[in-house]
């Protein structure tokens, strides 16, 4: 009998996936596996220091989606290098992605970003600079500083979304709408066509049902990004999402739940997005729930096997 593979109807893949994984692109674009090494460099946001709002997203712990960063004391250099130790005990791999992940990584003066980025790019064996931030914290010389960075390196910055419900970003603490947003993905998108945008996008939103999280995707596979990161809604302990939780304000999605959800929305993605994840990842020791998102391998197993069985890949309905 043929393979999975054989018969996979998917175009951007050489295995069983049936969507376009971020391993496919690293291989196709970079040769082979990459190190991405989470950065923080101690910046904030707007919806944490007032300016916005305060508190931050009710999901976010103190270090803003940076946990597995290393101290923002140290310098940008000393971070990969504790990073890249520690990742190649898993990946035998040279090739290394710095990724300033932690809170907003424009939201700082340029020149304080200048100086950070250009020290990630002086690292040996780095190929390519991931920039993690918001629509909203885009002005004019930071979008000039990131086109500069696009001239020497494969540039991917990734913008937070999460819904394009403005009444779920308003429950999330969000602080900033959806024609925001659009204002920002598309000032970028203008300004330099070397400049790869990713997307990122919660399911499980408090209040959200089915149809709000396939609107999202919907709407974000209008704007044709070259990445979109799907994440699952975990419980760290310690935010305002895990008292909503103790309290009984919040139930999160069951696996199942989770699982047609998302491979319904990688139905509705352009055939040519790369899917750079597909679940959320919490620290074992803070996660409060649900549980079973711990168990990464199984929850993407879980996808493919259900995109196997009803006959579903990437882009299959994208209008």
């Amino acid at each position: 009998m043929p393979t999975q593979r054989e018969t996979n109807p998917f175009k951007n893949t050489d295995t069983n996936k049936r969507y376009y994984t971020y391993d496919y692109y690293l291989r196709k674009t970079f040769g082979g596996k990459c190190i991405k090494i989470p950065l923080d460099i101690g910046c904030t946001c707007p919806n944490i220091d007032g300016t916005r709002g305060r508190g931050g997203c009710i999901y976010c712990s103190s270090r803003g989606s940076g946990d597995f960063a290393a101290a923002p004391t140290l310098s940008v250099a000393e971070q990969c290098a504790k990073g890249r130790e520690s990742l190649q005990k898993k990946w035998q791999v040279d090739r290394i992605i710095p990724y300033f992940q932690a809170h907003t990584n424009t939201y700082a003066p340029a020149e304080f970003l200048r100086e950070k980025f250009y020290e990630a790019l002086a690292l040996e064996n780095v190929v390519a600079i991931n920039i993690a931030t918001r629509a909203d914290c885009l002005g004019d010389d930071i979008v000039e500083l990131l086109c500069e960075i696009a001239e020497q390196t494969v540039l991917t910055v990734e913008l937070g979304l999460q819904s394009t419900n403005d009444a779920t970003a308003a429950v999330i603490n969000r602080c900033h709408t959806y024609e925001e947003f659009l204002a920002g993905y598309r000032k970028l998108r203008a300004a330099s066509d070397k400049i790869r945008i990713c997307v990122h996008i919660i399911n499980g939103l408090p209040g959200e049902g089915r149809e709000d999280m396939l609107k999202t995707a919907r709407d974000v596979a209008a704007l044709l990004p070259d990445e979109v990161k799907i994440h699952l809604l975990h419980i760290i302990k310690g935010t305002k999402l895990a008292n909503l939780y103790e309290r009984g304000e919040y139930t999160p999605l069951t696996l199942e739940e989770y699982a047609n959800i998302t491979a319904e929305q990688i139905t509705l993605l352009p055939p040519d997005t790369v899917v750079g994840r597909l679940t959320g990842d919490g620290a074992a020791d803070d996660l409060v729930a649900p549980l079973w998102s711990l168990r990464k391998t199984n929850v993407i197993n879980t996808i493919d096997k259900l995109m196997y069985a009803e006959n579903l890949w990437q882009g299959k309905n994208n209008c």
